[in-house]
């Protein structure tokens, strides 16, 4: 072609046309990355903020590293393609088309984000508070539409979710799980001495005043398996946890040394800790539940499998909902932990069926945490010394299980503060302890059986207590200043090597002298600096203790051993058989269907939730009924955030048999008359 001369219209057409594609691609791409940037602040942020204070979380979960980069690159990618694909579907329509489809996606995550930040800085919920994001969304669709500088904002923002995870992976307290530094610390050396075997059992979110009866001693009639472990053992009655949070309570007790740093329980940050220690000696058989102190190179890996990426990505799907909710919400990973059952990790427990009627082994087989089993299938005397060690969340919530073993189940978000619902909780967590008494028993079973119990030193404490005092519910610095004999005291059990005969020792004990007294007691010198004094040495002069809310801001705590809190009232209605009585209203129950066909092997409706009419006046007691026999008599009170009014707890399960049960509730008026209600 001639220089100077016009191309043929067709090529020109055909140039344009690409120049017109390309355009039409750089806005799109400009566009996906005003959508990265708002969900990288409505979905990335949030869930990696979270997750990343909760390195337990990923501890519980035995989370592999490779795990993690999934779902960090799950949250951070997947939101964002079914966007992508949305914006390429709207290539196919005109300029107007892909303009409103852009508008209304930056709309919801802007209305999706207002939720959030309403949540925190207002105080509307539910339905008020999303018409209000609806048009903030709104408004600030049209707002994004018009000026054009706020897009340009968004797009420069688009770098924020690499950001998120750069800060996730590396400065967060979950950085030490997925990337540590360092494997193991300074190994203890061995004197002369013997070096006997160690049975090591944390219990989580025990307070020693549950299991004290009124004379001060452990109930036996309620607890035999912890009355008997004191009648064979050194029980330090003034036994205090150094924090109410396991990440900076069990540390301290394993490594000696207050809480100092707020890091993750993993042993890339406390290097020097008891299974170092003892593990240049001993072998080591660690069963951790939400700490990792264990390196790699000391410890046997446990018998109970992964619980895999699925767990994590399910948990994660839940923090997202309850992030993203109009409504307020617990977001406590803690409380979301559930433990395997056997079934689950594919293990066969062997043990024997106890001696007793009532304890229903079969049905522990199938709800026991799957650790438990492990742990007491390791329970075998060994030429080398061994160190056999279990932390348990037993009787630590969420609340499951009857003195039984009978599993039942319970909304997740019933209150355990107010009126009624302290009350509650305090019942719920009394029968969970039952039920770890059972599990106690047998160890101590498996020990005599095996020979282990005269040989070695065993050990069963709790790394914190928790409040059950009304509007100091918890273990957090409110419960700690209101009722510190309830969150800081906790049980302390010691048995030597050939000890039988039981005694009390009320020395100010505190848990960083956990690691001292084993060294002793094993003959192994610590090569470092530890707080904590050994039960072989003489006891602390002050009386006061040091307690940790945050990592090295201790609060002094004064007072001896708590004195016992009086049992939960009984009503002398529990118990009695009802007759026929007249009819008086109605009530709402939301598990009735569950009566309906009870297998006890599977569980029992051991929980029963729900409300009754406006017009029923809080304190009004309800009597609840299982065929025929009254389980619990309660009090309505002023609904909850489920609208529930009342929840009656039923722990002897032998109200219920198998198969269809008939569940009644009735309305006690002031002179003890009861009125049936109809039940929906």
């Amino acid at each position: 072609m001639a220089e100077g001369t016009l191309a043929p219209p067709r090529a020109r057409s055909a140039g344009t046309g690409t120049l017109r594609r390309r355009v039409a691609w750089r806005a799109e791409a400009a566009r996906l990355a005003e959508v990265v940037a708002l969900i990288g602040l409505v979905v990335t942020q949030p869930l990696l903020d979270v997750l990343g204070r909760s390195p337990d979380f990923f501890l519980f979960h035995r989370a592999t590293r490779g795990d993690v980069l999934l779902l960090v690159a799950l949250i951070a990618v997947a939101p964002t393609l079914p966007v992508a694909a949305l914006g390429a579907l709207s290539l196919l329509g005109g300029r107007a088309t892909r303009a409103a489809v852009h508008t209304t996606l930056v709309g919801l995550l802007l209305a999706a984000l207002a939720v959030q930040v309403g949540r925190h800085l207002t105080p509307l919920r539910g339905v008020p508070l999303l018409l209000a994001a609806g048009g903030a969304g709104a408004a600030a669709a049209v707002a994004h539409r018009r000026w054009r500088a706020l897009r340009r904002v968004l797009r420069v923002a688009a770098i924020g979710p690499a950001v998120f995870v750069g800060l996730f992976l590396f400065a967060s307290p979950a950085s030490a799980v997925v990337l540590p530094r360092g494997d193991g610390g300074t190994a203890g050396v061995a004197g002369a001495g013997t070096h006997p075997p160690v049975v090591m059992i944390v219990l989580d979110e025990l307070p020693l005043v549950s299991l004290l009866g009124p004379d001060g001693r452990i109930d036996a009639t309620r607890y035999p398996n912890f009355a008997a472990l004191a009648d064979g053992s050194t029980w330090y009655r003034n036994a205090t946890g150094v924090s109410g949070w396991t990440p900076y309570a069990l540390p301290a007790m394993l490594s000696g040394r207050y809480p100092e740093r707020g890091v993750a329980p993993h042993y890339s940050q406390y290097p020097d800790n008891l299974f170092t220690a003892l593990g240049g000696l001993y072998q080591i058989k660690a069963e951790e539940s939400i700490t990792r102190l264990c390196p790699p190179s000391r410890c046997e890996q446990p018998a109970s499998p992964p619980q895999g990426f699925g767990a994590l990505a399910r948990e994660t799907g839940t923090l997202l909902r309850q992030l993203a909710a109009p409504v307020d919400s617990r977001i406590d990973p803690e409380d979301s932990y559930r433990e395997q059952t056997a079934a689950e990790a594919g293990l066969d427990a062997a043990e024997p069926v106890p001696d007793d009627p009532k304890f229903r082994w079969d049905t522990l087989d199938d709800n026991q945490p799957a650790r438990f089993t492990s742990f007491l299938a390791g329970l075998r005397p060994a030429d080398r010394p061994t160190l056999h060690f279990l932390h348990l969340l037993m009787p630590h919530s969420p609340w499951a299980y009857l003195p039984s073993g009978a599993h039942y189940d319970a909304p997740e978000d019933l209150p355990n503060d107010g009126a009624g619902w302290v009350d509650l909780a305090r019942a719920r967590h009394l029968a969970q302890l039952g039920y770890t008494d059972r599990l106690i028993g047998e160890t101590l079973r498996t020990l005599r059986a095996t020979g282990l119990y005269d040989q070695a030193l065993v050990m069963v404490t709790a790394d914190h207590g928790v409040s059950f005092r009304r509007d100091w519910q918890g273990r957090g610095m409110g419960a700690i200043d209101h009722a510190a004999d309830q969150v800081a005291w906790v049980p302390m059990f010691v048995k030597e090597p050939g000890q039988h005969a039981g005694r009390v020792d009320d020395r100010n004990w505190e848990h960083v002298d956990l690691l001292p007294t084993i060294a002793d007691e094993t003959h192994v010198r610590v090569p470092w600096r530890m707080d904590g004094v050994s039960a072989e040495a003489a006891p602390r002069q002050r009386t006061d203790k040091r307690f940790y809310d945050r990592p090295g801001q201790p609060v002094t705590i004064t007072g001896g051993v708590p004195a016992p809190l009086p049992p939960p009232p009984a009503d002398p209605l529990v118990g009695t058989r009802v007759g026929t009585v007249p009819a008086g209203g109605s009530a709402t129950v939301a598990n009735r269907a569950a009566f309906d066909a009870v297998d006890p092997s599977r569980g029992l409706p051991a929980l029963v939730w729900g409300t009754v009419p406006d017009s029923v006046p809080d304190g009004t007691r309800l009597a609840v009924a299982v065929n025929g026999t009254v389980g619990a008599v309660v009090p309505v009170v002023p609904p909850d955030a489920g609208g529930r009014r009342f929840a009656a707890f039923l722990p002897d399960d032998r109200l219920f048999a198998a198969g269809a049960n008939r569940l009644d509730l009735y309305r006690v008026d002031a002179g003890g008359a009861l009125r049936q209600l109809t039940l929906s």
